[in-house]
């Protein structure tokens, strides 16, 4: 195959680097935005072409990988707003190259105290809300992890202070980034919700309107707030005067004198303590492990189903050589293997799964009882029944149907690798695309909506369903950032957003690169498709040209625009990196190296 083009990465944020104090133009040049980049000393992928930049100054001037990768989340708060920031929570997977070890960071959202199994359910007419009349309310507000995240990571592997790693973000708040058209559309898509509160309007409705396209937006509020926690730390989050607006805005919502458009549903407050926020801690559980083709496959434990279910589904595939099979039935392979993990995850998978249960899940003797259900010749009847992670497998032996849910579609994802060989990948989201929107009066920051990632009610029929609402408890999550080991070292990192198409894409990607002899770049642009054990597969119409007419009978398809937004890097051979970002999805993202490889 052709090698990917080799970009010339221009940074053109130096005088954002935290470790300078050096001032700032007015608003600076926006940097290119390149999918692919190689090189050597260090690399940055992301959605967001600023946030990239940012991360790789921080590597040129000495910072390490979990110094880029913080620094560039805090930035992409203020340029992906509707998919991250302070607001929210995520999942921090971290390869150690002095100790060759994988560790990760469960930075999820948690319930408040408040929370009950019956949260959601509307105590007049006894049946669940509806998303939206959940997710626009104090009700789907669950305690934010992000910012205790960076402060863990830059403590325990970090070299540079939060203090310092905040100012690129801040001074990005302050002067201001381009208006593209998808941070517009997203103001757009969300405009009635955001128009029923006066600190959100304020925000980002001026005049009534979404910004425009090509206009410059700036937030100083964020600004002063990242300002604020460098110079106090999380504290004055966690146990300050940003939490207690944060507590304030969950129980009275800022309402609108005028609302801008119309809401169908009232809007509710909640019981968010000061005591909620004081009591969040973050959690360092073992990552997720499993052999795929000779490589070390490391992913996200609970309360993400991501390294569980992609890790079930690379096992169950293991089973078939993909290699030997044309295109389209390896495709058929891939989906049947994703609708079995799926009915899996649904059914077992939640924040207070046994590990037994969990060890079970992704032992290669369960994989086989799963895969022997798969038919090379016709798609399996959906939903399919989950199995039984039991130790004893002699069949295919299936436990009763129960039924799916997904969570939404937003999120956003980077991955970092440094000059000494340490790699970030790193999920992190507020939910759906613009949280519960609800902005922080005064603070700069969209609230999440993460506790609508709970089932409002059981799923499961008479079976346990492990993902109810409870006090403390964290909503079940499909981020899967992950890092895959080839003898011990890096070879590949990859991760996306997408709600429950995360699992499923970050499974596409690498069997496109391991298995059907993608590169990189090829395996995250290649078309997508999402079967998560639902009567119909979603799938990119690329996909359903490309594959649709050859699969076998019994799959179903629902079209959608798009799936995903990918970051990646490659360590290769010679010890050059490839930092792979989407070309196209959700606008582009930006790939970036330290030092560029020149062909002689």
């Amino acid at each position: 195959m052709r090698p990917p083009a080799l970009i010339t990465a221009t940074v053109a944020l130096a005088t954002l680097v935290a470790a300078t104090g050096v001032p700032a133009q007015a608003k600076p040049a926006e940097p290119p935005k390149e999918p692919v980049a190689v090189g050597y000393g260090g690399a940055v992928s992301s959605v967001d072409a600023t946030a990239t930049a940012v991360g790789l100054d921080v590597l040129r001037r000495g910072g390490n990988a979990v110094d880029a990768a913080v620094a560039a989340a805090a930035t992409l708060g203020v340029t992906e707003p509707f998919s991250a920031g302070i607001g929210g929570g995520g999942f921090f997977v971290y390869y150690d190259a002095k100790t060759g070890r994988v560790h990760t960071i469960d930075g999820r959202e948690s319930a408040p105290v408040w929370m009950t199994e019956t949260s959601f359910i509307n105590p007049t007419t006894g049946q669940p809300y509806r998303f939206d009349e959940a997710r626009i309310s104090g009700l789907s507000v669950g305690v934010p992890g992000t910012l205790l995240t960076w402060q863990d990571a830059l403590d325990r592997w970090g070299t540079r202070s939060l203090a310092q790693i905040l100012k690129p973000a801040a001074r990005v708040a302050e002067d201001g980034f381009t208006v593209d058209e998808t941070f517009a559309g997203q103001i757009a898509a969300n405009q009635a919700a955001f128009g029923q509160f006066s600190s959100t309007s304020a925000l980002y409705l001026p005049g009534g309107q979404p910004p425009a396209a090509g206009s410059t937006f700036r937030n100083p509020d964020l600004a002063e707030t990242y300002r604020l926690i460098a110079t106090q730390g999380t504290d004055v989050f966690y146990r300050g005067e940003v939490g207690s607006d944060v507590v304030a805005t969950v129980q009275h919502p800022p309402l609108a004198a005028q609302p801008i458009g119309s809401w169908p549903y009232p809007i509710r407050p909640a019981g968010m303590t000061s005591d909620d926020l004081a009591g969040y801690r973050t959690r360092f559980p073992e990552p997720t492990r499993s052999d795929y083709r000779g490589l070390e496959v490391y992913g996200m434990s609970t309360p993400s189903s991501g390294g569980t279910a992609v890790g079930e589904a690379l096992n169950i595939l293991e089973r078939f050589d993909l290699r030997s099979m044309t295109a389209t039935q390896a495709m058929h392979h891939y989906l049947e293997a994703s609708a079995l993990a799926f009915a899996d995850r649904n059914r077992y998978v939640g924040d207070h799964t046994p590990q037994n249960v969990l060890g079970e899940l992704l032992s290669d003797a369960y994989a086989r009882e799963r895969a022997c259900l798969i038919d090379p010749s016709a798609a399996l009847p959906k939903p399919v029944a989950p199995g039984v992670p039991d130790g004893a497998y002699d069949g295919c032996s299936v436990a009763t149907v129960a039924d799916t849910r997904d969570d939404r579609k937003s999120t956003t994802n980077l991955t970092v690798a440094d000059r000494w060989g340490n790699v970030v990948e790193y999920t992190l989201t507020i939910e759906a695309t613009g949280g519960n929107g609800m902005v922080v009066p005064g603070r700069g920051f969209l609230l999440n909506n993460e506790l609508t990632d709970f089932n409002f009610a059981s799923t499961q029929g008479t079976a346990p369903d492990p993902n109810l609402p409870a006090p403390g408890k964290r909503p079940r999550s499909s981020m899967s950032p992950t890092i895959v080991l080839a003898d011990g070292r890096p070879f590949l990192a990859v991760g996306t957003p997408g709600g429950a198409t995360i699992i499923t894409t970050v499974l596409q990607m690498l069997i496109n690169r391991i298995d059907l002899g993608m590169t990189l770049p090829e395996a995250l642009a290649a078309p997508r498709a999402s079967q998560r054990n639902g009567g119909s597969t979603q799938a990119e119409p690329a996909f359903l040209t490309e594959y649709a007419n050859g699969l076998p009978p019994g799959h179903a398809f629902s079209p959608t625009a798009e799936i995903g937004a990918a970051t990646g890097i490659e360590f290769l051979e010679d010890g050059r990196l490839l930092a792979a970002a989407e070309p196209v999805r959700r606008g582009g993202g930006a790939a970036a190296v330290v030092g560029l490889w020149a062909r002689h």
